[in-house]
């Protein structure tokens, strides 16, 4: 069931209907059924994952938990073995699911090398929606209450829904156990302005994915899928535009499940601060999908080491925890790649930090001015959309083969020339939408830099009077409906991080 299909438009007012009519006592009884129903309306028989997943990490919780009170040396032992062993079947069923057939490619490839013939068992199986955002948050909290830093939930039915949650069910955010668990324990009444501003944040949500995001997928599709046909120019402005569309596309998800979960009183972690205003790589990658950076951050990069033992070690564990994130977004070399290279630019950043304050000392080069921040801020752009250019290809071969077509065919002439302005004409979209997709390009540039500069925008609306208010709800919803991408001819894509 996706956000933007008319079955979620009739599920989600039910529910939330239902929600505050129910007495206290079962209010999460309803939540987990109507949460095993969004998921099970994919694929019902998947269900069972998440169901294994919550009863072999809440039960290792219970044990640890216990363990832990106990003490001593055969807690560390025992706990360490249950930690390990449910941690490895959560991710042998991730492993089944979604890198078992990338896997045995791989192996197959590397043994050909050696003119070794081998041929490994091929399983027919459909990736189960999610698995990557519910398996890692099931981890992170058993992982919490091994190190003592939560406590193991008791109550069956309310980590059941904690794993469950329908709003960040599939695409995140990845949620902790200390933000979302007491949530679930407390009752939520109604509150109308809570519910106002849940609203609003699913209806900029929407038009994040629908008027902007799917609009770019056509242009994005089009040049990805016959790239010999085009430029290398045009290549490139497909990338850059693929970069505002993965991040309107994922984005706009987030807003939807936070505001959703808002309307039912939940408070959900923020996943985004404006990334694209970002003046350094790391700056972006703090701003970007921010619950799955934290994750790896607190769960692979300091456990390795982090940056405590010396830059050798440190840039390896910057590689090794960027390279799994590439995996986790993929089961693809490009993604391993994607990942990697933007380890490598925050490795590239460090080594080079003593070096570039010396230039900019030379040279007195001022840095407290607007036109070097939007130097720094075209510079990461243009690193960040370079590395998302194989996130975008069908594979490793199919990125080097573009970035090859596109060197030996710049096409600058008939890029600029007046006869097809920037290319437009030649592209895969129509000059009304070109110009509808910039327009609203400019208006999520506008309402990022406000974020970005610390205003309020709901609180500014809210102390406007009701009918101005009225009009600006009235834009965004007609907006929405008249400039999405709709028709007999579309076919509503999935949001982008549902694959992953």
């Amino acid at each position: 069931m996706l956000f933007h299909s008319g079955s979620f438009l009739i599920f989600f007012p039910i529910v939330a209907l239902l929600y505050f009519l129910v007495p206290c006592k079962v209010k999460h009884l309803w939540l987990l059924a109507a949460s095993y129903y969004f998921y099970m309306s994919w694929n019902p028989e998947y269900a069972v994952l998440i169901l294994v997943s919550t009863v072999s990490t809440w039960g290792s919780a219970l044990l640890l938990s216990a363990w832990r009170e106990r003490g001593g040396k055969q807690w560390d032992r025992a706990g360490g073995w249950c930690l390990a062993g449910c941690v490895a079947l959560n991710l042998g069923i991730l492993f089944f699911f979604k890198y078992y057939g990338f896997a045995a490619d791989s192996v197959e490839k590397l043994f050909s090398l050696g003119n070794i013939s081998l041929e490994l068992p091929v399983f027919d199986v459909l990736l189960p929606v999610g698995i990557s955002f519910y398996t890692f948050q099931a981890i992170g909290y058993l992982v919490d209450v091994w190190r003592g830093e939560t406590r193991a939930e008791k109550n069956f039915l309310h980590y059941a829904l904690f794993l469950s949650f329908f709003p960040q069910l599939v695409a995140g955010p990845i949620e902790r156990s200390g933000n979302l668990l007491h949530q679930i324990r407390e009752p939520h009444k109604f509150d109308s302005g809570r519910v106002k501003d849940g609203l609003l944040l699913m209806g900029w949500g929407f038009f994040q994915k629908l008027v902007i995001a799917d609009r770019i997928a056509i242009l994005v599709d089009g040049v990805y899928g016959d790239y010999t046909g085009y430029s290398g120019l045009q290549i490139a402005l497909a990338t850059a535009l693929f970069a505002f569309q993965i991040y309107c596309d994922f984005a706009g998800y987030s807003d939807i499940a936070i505001g959703a979960a808002r309307v039912m009183g939940f408070n959900l972690t923020k996943n985004f601060r404006s990334p694209y205003y970002a003046t350094t790589v790391s700056g972006f990658w703090r701003n970007w999908h921010i619950s799955l950076t934290t994750w790896f951050r607190d769960y692979v990069y300091i456990p390795l080491g982090g940056n405590r033992c010396g830059k050798g070690r440190k840039y390896r564990n910057i590689l090794l925890t960027f390279g799994a994130s590439g995996l986790w977004h993929g089961a693809g070399w490009n993604f391993v790649v994607w990942g990697l290279f933007n380890g490598l630019y925050h490795v590239a950043g460090d080594l080079t930090g003593t070096l570039r304050n010396r230039l900019r000392d030379r040279f007195h080069v001022r840095t407290d001015c607007g036109s070097y921040r939007l130097l720094q801020g075209l510079v990461t752009f243009g690193l960040v959309d370079f590395a998302w250019l194989f996130f975008r290809a069908e594979s490793f071969t199919t990125a080097l083969e573009m970035l090859r077509h596109g060197m030996h065919n710049i096409g600058l002439y008939g890029f600029f020339s007046t006869d097809n302005l920037l290319g437009i004409q030649t592209m895969t979209l129509t000059e009304k939408d070109f110009v509808l997709m910039i327009l609203a390009l400019m208006v999520l540039m506008v309402v990022d830099y406000g974020k970005r500069r610390g205003v309020d925008f709901k609180g500014v609306l809210a102390r406007q009077n009701i009918w101005f208010r009225w009009i600006v709800y009235y834009i965004i919803i007609f907006s929405i409906l008249i400039f999405g991408v709709y028709g007999p001819s579309y076919d509503a894509s999935a949001f982008i991080y549902f694959q992953f």
